[in-house]
């Protein structure tokens, strides 16, 4: 089922010009609707289903459904973020409420290095090396192309 706001508990991320859920969107469908100041799903049917925008929004107001399959007719799926985790929320039809906590993080946030300190390598872009090589594979000698 397709990504869906709730009018009520959606403030539009008191954008001017972009909200969260359109800022992550991978499939670039949720919008700002300027006459309401909400944010709202362009084209329900071309959406992924990633949760994305579930995820990001910072009231809750996106929601999935989920399919029968995964989870009983009527039953919400909400996550909450927090900055070490993501907590899962299950709801059922039932009231029964079920939580899945997982980590996102497992190292203090700002303190990887993305060439992991490694020399970057050639700036010649017709080399065949990737950024870190040959340093970050230990081989001196790697396989050449014709």
């Amino acid at each position: 089922m397709p990504s869906f706001v709730i009018t009520q508990k959606c403030d539009g991320c008191k954008a001017i010009d972009r909200t969260a859920c359109q800022y992550i969107c991978p499939n670039d469908l949720m919008v700002l609707d300027k006459s309401t100041g909400k944010a709202i799903n362009r084209a329900p049917e071309m959406c992924w289903e990633c949760y994305s925008c579930v995820k990001i929004c910072p009231t809750q107001a996106i929601e999935v459904r989920g399919y029968a399959d995964f989870m009983p007719l009527g039953g919400v799926v909400q996550p909450m973020r927090s900055s070490d985790a993501i907590m899962w929320s299950v709801k059922f039809r039932d009231g029964d409420i079920k939580r899945f906590r997982f980590r996102t993080r497992t190292t203090p946030e700002g303190s990887i290095k993305p060439d992991a300190g490694y020399s970057t390598g050639t700036s010649d872009l017709k080399s065949p090396l990737l950024r870190t090589e040959p340093e970050s594979t230990g081989k001196t000698d790697l396989a050449k192309l014709d």
